[in-house]
């Protein structure tokens, strides 16, 4: 199905004059867990979309909105004081969101949250005030209640900004459309009183009966043509309102580990456009909802580009949103910044006469110990290393055989703790210059292993959530020393799988080894396929498999030539599991 005659003029209008969009966005929307990878939360999902709707122009610069803290007063208009009150205490944020109580730095949990919040009653004020449509990068909180919370919903925004503009004497209907793979649960609790108010909802859960919701439940596997079609009807039956709230869930996506309703990205981005074209002239205020895939921050990005644009074109399949934000940083960065001056000094000619012991040497013969910390800071390591609970970094350098070490240190209740540590090496591999990890480890001392978050093998301590920035930074500082690739060993299958998208096996045959092991062993939970390899329970046609820590490779700047033993490996190889 299409996106129908009323989204295809709404196109044409966007294409002649892009649409003028408030969109509101803080760094502080990460949230600071580092223990949500069995989830599918990525807690740089409204980064992500950020990234993208700036560096594509869709957004403005002029319509960049940043967003207040939303009062307690405020959140008090719709939640009860016990419900509030809870919101001090780590195991209640932890069990909002699924991760460990250790995991949660309350008043940076509560930052985001509350700044979200905000941002969605600006938006409402906004959207009425001027009429233009709002889109709040994070919000839609849809399952918290008046006295409850859960479901990655802490408080509901929605009904918050709503009694704000209540209160500031808005008596006009208020639509919600809830587009959110699961139902609207908390809002219809917390609009119950409210006199003027529809809620109409697509989801893929049936929970029963919600009073007052016009509700649609699809089934599993529903996908774009079905649910558009769902949709045009709900849209028929929508009254006329004076303000619309949309929560353009991001987990109605195929491979969504919450939602199972099987939509494409442009199935969503016609979702969008469809709802943007209905909405016109009416002042609306968008939210993301949930979103537990890998592709969450495409659907999030897409509201920006069917709400500026009316675009159904994708965003690249290569585009990396990492990748791309730090290579522009690094651009950016003076040579000064990172090494020594290279020019001869005074200390120079002391330390050659053997007149001054010797200074401290540079890493990999070019980055200086102040140099590596400037780089964290600004790469914004080091601001979600506080947001962690750490402060009062240092970086050491030192030697270990094979390599070169370095260590980031920071403080946490008056104790110095490490956080990062690598050994690095000039190397060669396969006739090419690359820079060789041989041991990373990211640690977060603070945090504890649990049931919801459980030890991977070789883990000492709990991870940071680091290891996407941590080897985009690697590769970065490989291309600065002239290298062709980053190269490390993975003790394990998950540190293999970890790197996937980006790293191959050297040798061909073992990464088509690698590949079907994926395949075969892909409806397992990773750490169980990772424990029952190390436990000896994988057999490689019907042989007992031990895991192969060969090396893989990112290549940077040359590529070696296709090889079709990866293929021809893959095909052959066949992986089971004995309990």
């Amino acid at each position: 199905m299409g996106v129908g005659p009323r989204a295809l003029f709404y196109r044409l209008r966007c294409l002649l004059k892009r649409r003028e969009v408030d969109v509101w966005y803080d760094p502080a929307y990460r949230l600071p867990f580092t223990g949500v990878e069995f989830t599918g939360l990525d807690p740089r999902r409204a980064d992500f979309a950020a990234w993208w709707l700036r560096s594509s122009k869709a957004i403005a610069p002029s319509w960049w909105r940043s967003p207040r803290r939303a009062s307690y007063a405020e959140l008090a208009r719709v939640h009860d004081a016990t419900l509030l009150e809870s919101m001090s205490r780590p195991d209640t944020l932890a069990a909002v969101f699924g991760v460990d109580p250790s995991d949660v730095p309350v008043d940076e949990v509560m930052r985001t949250v509350r700044l979200a919040t905000g941002a969605t009653i600006q938006a409402a004020g906004e959207a009425l005030r001027r009429g233009k449509p709002q889109l709040n990068l994070l919000g839609g909180f849809h399952h918290a209640g008046p006295s409850s919370a859960g479901g990655n919903c802490p408080v509901n925004d929605i009904a918050v900004a709503i009694a704000s503009v209540r209160a500031d004497g808005f008596d006009g209907r208020v639509a919600v459309l809830d587009l959110d793979a699961h139902p609207p649960d908390g809002i219809a609790a917390c609009l119950a009183t409210d006199p003027n108010h529809w809620i109409g909802s697509i989801s893929g859960s049936d929970w029963g009966e919600l009073p007052g919701v016009d509700e649609v439940v699809l089934a599993e596997g529903t996908g774009n043509d079905l649910y558009l079609e769902a949709l045009h009807g709900l849209l028929g039956r929508m009254p006329p309102v004076g303000l619309a709230f949309v929560i353009a869930g991001g987990d109605v996506l195929r491979g969504d580990r919450m939602g199972k309703l099987d939509l494409t990205l442009s199935g969503t981005r016609k979702r969008n456009v469809a709802v943007a074209a209905h909405l016109e002239g009416v002042p609306s205020v968008w939210l993301p909802g949930g979103g537990y895939s890998k592709n969450a921050w495409k659907a999030l990005a897409g509201v920006g580009l069917a709400l500026s644009t009316g675009s159904l074109d994708p965003i690249p399949e290569d585009y990396d949103p990492i990748g791309h934000r730090f290579a522009r940083i690094a651009a950016q960065l003076d040579k000064s910044n990172l090494s020594d001056s290279g020019e001869l000094t005074d200390d120079d000619l002391a330390e050659a006469l053997g007149m001054r012991p010797n200074r401290q040497r540079l890493l990999l013969g070019f980055y200086t110990e102040a140099g590596i910390e400037f780089a964290l800071q600004r790469f914004g390591i080091l601001d979600q290393l506080r947001r962690l609970g750490y402060d009062h970094f240092r970086v050491e350098f030192g030697q270990q055989h094979p390599g070169e070490r370095i260590r980031v240190y920071g403080e946490s209740d008056g104790k110095e703790l490490v956080l990062m540590e690598l050994v690095l090496e000039r190397k060669r591999v396969s006739g090419h210059p690359v820079l060789y990890v041989h041991w990373l480890s990211l640690r977060h001392p603070r945090a504890q292993f649990s049931l919801l978050r459980p030890r991977l093998p070789g883990q000492e301590v709990p991870g940071l959530g680091l290891a996407r920035e941590t080897g985009e930074l690697l590769a970065l500082m490989a291309l600065r020393l002239q290298l062709t690739g980053v190269v490390y060993r993975p003790a394990h299958f998950h540190t293999a799988f970890a790197g996937r998208h980006h790293f191959s096996f050297v040798d061909a045959a073992r990464h088509g080894r690698f590949e079907a092991l994926v395949r075969d062993l892909g409806k397992m939970p990773l750490l169980d396929a990772t424990r029952a390899i190390d436990e000896g329970r994988v057999h490689l046609d019907g042989k007992p498999y031990a895991w192969e820590p060969d090396e893989m490779v990112l290549w940077l700047r040359e590529y070696p030539e296709e090889r079709g033993e990866v293929a021809l490996e893959r095909d052959h190889a066949h992986f089971s599991v004995t309990v």
